[in-house]
Order: C-alpha cells, then structure tokens, then sequence
C-alpha cells in the first residue's frame, strides 16, 4: 500500500495538470509534475507522429540552452524506440547495461537509472514518459513505477482533452474566418462595387452635367466612409444593421446600392416595425447581408429594369422577397466559382433556421424569397 506521503504528491501532481487546456501548457506541467512525484532529475515526454518516431520532446530539469548544445533531438532508435515500438514500461537501474541503449551525444549529461512508459487514452498511446537519475536511491523503485502509472491515467486525459480543445479552437477560427469572407463578399465588396458602378461615368458627366458629377462624386465618398466603418463593425461580428434597425438598414443598403443603376427599386419594409425584438440581432444582419447580394447581383447581371426590396411578417415567419424583372437565369445550371454568393445566401438562411428559394428562368427575371422563423413578441405570454 502507498504511503500518505505518495498518494498526496499524487494528488499534487494530477491537480497541477487539472483543468489546463493549452496543449503546449499541458506537455510541459505533465513533465514538470512527473519529474516532482518521483524524484527524477531529469524527466521528458517524447510525442510519437504516424511514422512511429518521436516528432515533439519536451524535457524538465535542463535548461534550454543546455538543451540546444545537445544538438538534435531523440527521434526513438534505441531505449526510447523499445518503449514506443513495445509499448511496455521499463525501469532499469543502469542505462549503460541495456542492449538496446544508443549511446549520448558529447554535450548530454550523464544518466543512469531510467523509468519509462507509455501515456495511454482508452487503449490509444499519445506519448511517452521517460525519467532518469532518482535523486535520492540508486533506482527507482517499484513504488515509483506505480505511482508513475497512475499519474499517466490522469496526463492522458489531460493530453487527449487538450487536444480536443485545440481542435475546437481551430474549427471556430474556420468558422470565424468564413464569416468574415462572407461579410467581405455580401456586405463590403458589393458596397464598394455600388461605388465603383456610381463612377463609371462621371467623366463624361464632368462635360455636360458638372453639377450631376460633383454631386455623385459627393455621394461615393459618403458611401466609403460608410464602408470604411462597416469594415470596422465586420470586425468585431456586427452589422451596421444593429445600430439603425432592419427596416433602415434595408432601405438604405437597397437604395445606395441601385442609386447609380438604371434599375427602379421599389422598397417595402414597412412590416420590419412589427418584428418588436422576435429576431436576434444576428439574424437582422444576415438579412441585409442576403437583401444585399441579389441586389448586387441584379445591378451586375440582370439589366433589370424594375425591381422590388420587400419584408413581410406573417405569423412566425418573416419573408424578404428580391424581384426582378431582368433577364433571368437557369438556376439548375452551374455558375462556376466566380458566382458562389448564392450558395452563399442559402448559408446564411440556414444559419437561422431558414429556408432560401430561387425562382428564375431565363428571359423571365428573377425571385429571390428568404423565409426565417420568428420568436414572439417581446413581453407576449
């Protein structure tokens, strides 16, 4: 049976490694604790890759500019490679004495007794521990051994929730940069084409209507500075949509966005009043954003002539309809990857719940129709 004094060092060591979920951060208190529960002068735990030879080591006990004057790291070819290939635990009172030891590079300090074993999870090895000189026997003792064990238990939990955690951060900077492509493509991009489309032809206003062309150019510069600020709120996850309500923001987006379009925009948002708070704030910037793209794409390919911006509240549903009475498209036929903005929209509809139909045909204009589910009325029973 152990002695208090070791089942309390174990209980330190498995604390200190508890509840830490930077991975680099858990490597290394896994050695460091390690290292106290035993004794050991020197501890490291070597990270196996899928060629079976070790690709991470992270010691304890040497410094780092020690550690550089050794040269390159342990890949596993002799004592340590038995460990990874076997999978067994070894404690041997003499490295020197093994069969199947390497021999140390120049600048390595000396080493004698050793304790290594694997760190499992449900059967799965995700590294090994190796501890050499115990400072106060000749070896390590049995005791050791299993205290060493029990402490991997708990590293390999450690190691394997760290991990996971990493994998999860990863996925959400994926999902945050998509986010962001989104946001530039629908919201800045197709802002700053409505500038562009509004310049085209200033300079030959410039000769017959330099009033007309001062005026547009006054316009552009307002809309960047409004893009300029719409970069701003894409940044931190918000739409100019929060600060304006959905209503404005719809009608002010449409009518920017077509102002220099020989298309005529009809825009009906009257129904974004009885919406009182039964969407979440990221839903009304989804809106825009969708509203934004079929506009977009009716200023650039459509040669509409008319075209309607429409939301409309039934139930516990909201509609936003873009029509268009240009020239239509296939929409069962593939665009290619200049025209991903509509699987685009059908991302953002279902980001909510939603639902997007496209109907269009060619020579038959184009309808767009984004159903989301509302919640109820704030303070409704």
């Amino acid at each position: 049976m152990k002695s208090d004094d070791a089942l309390h060092a174990l209980d330190r060591a498995t604390r200190a490694i508890a509840g830490e979920l930077d991975l680099d951060r858990v490597l290394q208190l896994n050695v460091d604790s390690v290292r106290d529960l035993v004794a050991a002068r020197y501890a490291a735990l070597g990270i196996v890759g899928p060629d079976g030879l070790i690709e991470r080591f992270i010691t304890s006990g040497i410094s780092a500019e020690h550690r550089a004057r050794i040269g390159a790291l342990p890949r596993g070819h002799g004592l340590l490679g038995t460990i990874i290939r076997k999978g067994v635990s070894l404690r041997i009172p003499d490295i020197a004495t093994h069969p199947d030891t390497y021999g140390f590079p120049p600048e390595h300090p000396p080493m004698h007794s050793f304790l290594g074993m694997p760190v499992r999870v449900g059967g799965e090895t995700v590294g090994n521990f190796y501890l050499t000189e115990k400072r106060d026997a000749p070896e390590f003792s049995e005791a050791d051994q299993e205290l060493v064990e029990m402490f991997a238990l708990h590293a390999g939990i450690a190691i394997q929730n760290a991990r996971l955690h990493e994998e999860v951060q990863n996925l959400a900077v994926v999902d945050e940069r998509l986010r962001i492509s989104r946001d530039l493509h629908d919201g800045v991009i197709q802002s700053i084409y409505g500038v562009s489309l509004s310049l085209e032809d200033v300079l030959d206003l410039i000769d017959t209507d330099r009033e007309g062309a001062l005026s547009r150019v006054d316009r552009a510069i307002d809309r960047l500075h409004t893009t300029i600020g719409d970069i701003r709120q894409f940044i931190v996850g918000l739409g100019p949509e929060s600060y304006i309500g959905l209503g404005a923001a719809l009608q002010s987006m449409g009518r920017d966005l077509l102002a220099a379009s020989p298309t005529q925009l009809t825009v009906d948002v009257a129904d974004a009043g009885l919406l009182g708070g039964r969407l979440p704030p990221e839903a009304d910037h989804e809106l825009v954003q969708i509203a934004r793209e079929a506009l977009s794409n009716v200023a650039r390919h459509s040669g509409a002539g008319n075209a309607t911006l429409a939301l409309h509240v039934g139930g516990d549903i909201v509609t936003l309809r873009v029509e268009d009475d240009g020239a239509g498209f296939d929409p069962g036929r593939r665009l290619g990857g200049a025209h991903f903005g509509l699987a685009n929209l059908r991302d953002r509809a279902a980001a909510f719940g939603g639902t997007l139909t496209i109907d269009s045909e060619p020579g038959g204009g184009t309808r767009i129709i984004v159903r989301l589910p509302i919640g109820p009325l704030e303070g409704a029973a």
